[in-house]
């Protein structure tokens, strides 16, 4: 018995799936998983008949509302994203490529590309297995995107009239640019600061774009932000949801910066504090800037392996 078909990849339609709920009939077991934890509760031997009862095993996630709950590097991929891989691939994308979309938290050159400059630029103290990913992904991480710049925005990144006209064709939009420029099986994400007081502008151009990425068979790797600029968390609330809306995997960078003085932010509550990738050194793993780093490489690696199955 099925309660949920996924549907085929012949063109990875960009139909929002909630979750995912299968039937095993394996073990007389229940078992419930979702982003944090998984319960398997066993079925009572005095419900047991002579017929065997099937074992429902259902997969969930943890709501939108409890996206703080949400773990910093996805638990899980699920089998729509890896769909969206292999239909990416299908189109020419290349697997060794990702893309950085959005505002001055994607354009800068602390996000990332230090580890394109070479060994003497980082240290990945007890973290040696990613050294694995920034080889898989040479050229990427220094890499400048046409799809990302200070102040840039959901409807910037969807309008032809900020595209570089030397580079890109005529009418297309920076984000069209960089997927055809760089032909990425990934995308970064860093956007909502700058929309902080237009959550429903935020939100339906949001949506958009991640229906262009699927379209071209393109993982979005959704981000929460560190701030709260807007005071209620809204646009981090935003983000989850359409994570969870669509079964992406959710790199929740703000649950990483909360143990950190001042939650890893500057004075003005907005910018993370910064220190170069080096993290075998204490004292700058207190700063913003090196676990932003780190946790791109870890949600990067998790993902690449699980939607690609590299050794």
């Amino acid at each position: 018995m099925q309660i949920l078909l996924l549907g085929a990849c012949s063109g990875i339609k960009p139909t929002p799936l909630a979750s995912e709920t299968f039937f095993d009939t394996s073990t007389p077991q229940m078992v419930f998983t979702d982003a944090t934890s998984t319960i398997t509760q066993t079925i009572p031997s005095s419900t047991l008949t002579s017929t065997p009862l099937p074992t429902v095993t259902v997969v969930l996630r943890l709501p939108p509302d409890r996206w703080q709950e949400w773990p910093v590097i996805p638990a899980t991929v699920s089998q729509r994203t890896k769909e969206i891989y292999r239909h990416g691939l299908e189109l020419g994308n290349n697997p060794h490529a990702f893309s950085k979309i959005g505002d001055g938290g994607a354009a800068t050159v602390w996000f990332l590309t230090d580890f394109d400059l070479g060994i003497e630029y980082y240290n990945l103290g007890t973290y040696t297995s990613l050294q694995g990913v920034i080889d898989y992904f040479k050229g990427s991480f220094g890499r400048i995107s046409v799809a990302a710049g200070r102040g840039f925005n959901t409807t910037i990144l969807l309008d032809p009239a900020f595209a570089d006209n030397i580079i890109c064709e005529a009418a297309e939009s920076p984000l069209d640019c960089e997927l055809h420029q760089q032909r990425p099986s990934f995308a970064f994400f860093s956007l909502g600061t700058n929309q902080a007081w237009y959550p429903d502008l935020f939100a339906s151009e949001l949506r958009i774009i991640i229906e262009h990425l699927l379209e071209r068979g393109v993982i979005p790797i959704l981000s929460t932000k560190a701030d709260n600029r807007e005071g209620n968390q809204r646009i981090n609330q935003i983000i989850a949801s359409l994570a969870y809306e669509y079964d992406l995997p959710l790199w929740n960078f703000w649950k990483a910066v909360q143990p950190l003085p001042n939650h890893g932010l500057q004075a003005d509550l907005e910018h993370l504090t910064w220190a170069g990738p080096f993290f075998d050194d204490p004292a700058r793993m207190e700063n913003g800037w090196p676990w932003r780093n780190l946790t791109a490489l870890q949600v990067l690696d998790y993902i690449n392996h699980s939607v690609g199955e590299q050794p």
